[in-house]
């Protein structure tokens, strides 16, 4: 009878016990999906492509914030981006990051222009932000449309460089110049409003852009 009593004892026992692995072990299972569905939901990490990178760097060679060779490997320029990055008011990341590409006039491809950045969700062309407000993408004058401005700054005799469409820190005090003279925010940018002035044309994206920009003016006064 006694012999019983403890087999049925040590019977229940095994069975808690393993009930409580069990448990312990689907809970495990679940905090591991957990953290693997995390995971899964973080945005992608930009990276630039090493064209871009050797890019940029001839750019900091342009600018002669950097003495080295343009390789498409970082190397030793981060530094150098920085600076760059600090003197045109961007986060300095010592990265050719997505802004500083932008920045630079680098083209990004089409899987770079679908990354996020950390800052997108503030920042971001037609995504909504956290609290559902939504952004205007930011202008962007073509090659052609900065030619054809160099033109009339050529012509207005306040701006002595060629006529190529590249940007440059000349053109950029030139452009200054100009909105000074014409009663616009005297930034430096070639913006819709500066290319308007002068009688430049406008891509449909780029009226679109401007009207997002002014909705938001708007809703910001109000």
């Amino acid at each position: 009878m006694l012999k019983r009593i403890l087999l049925g004892v040590v019977t229940m026992l095994a069975l808690t016990f393993g009930i409580y692995a069990q448990a312990d072990s689907s809970g495990k299972k679940e905090e591991t999906k957990a953290a693997a569905s995390e995971t899964s939901d973080k945005p992608a990490a930009f990276r630039p492509t090493k064209e871009q990178i050797k890019k940029g760097q001839e750019v900091l060679i342009a600018k002669k914030l950097w003495n080295g060779e343009a390789t498409g490997i970082y190397g030793e320029c981060r530094p150098a981006i920085k600076d760059y990055q600090k003197a045109n008011g961007l986060d300095q990341t010592g990265k050719f990051d997505k802004a500083t590409l932008s920045k630079m006039g680098i083209p990004l491809t089409d899987k770079q222009k679908g990354i996020e950045t950390p800052s997108s969700g503030k920042s971001s062309s037609s995504s909504g932000s956290a609290g559902g407000e939504k952004h205007a993408a930011p202008f962007r004058a073509t090659k052609d449309q900065i030619s054809a401005l160099q033109k009339v700054l050529k012509d207005a005799k306040m701006f002595s460089g060629d006529a190529n469409g590249e940007r440059s820190d000349d053109l950029k005090e030139a452009v200054k110049k100009y909105q000074s003279a014409h009663g616009l925010n005297a930034t430096g940018g070639i913006n819709g409003a500066t290319l308007e002035k002068a009688g430049i044309a406008l891509t449909d994206s780029q009226k679109a852009s401007m009207s997002g920009h002014k909705a938001g003016d708007s809703e910001k006064k109000n």
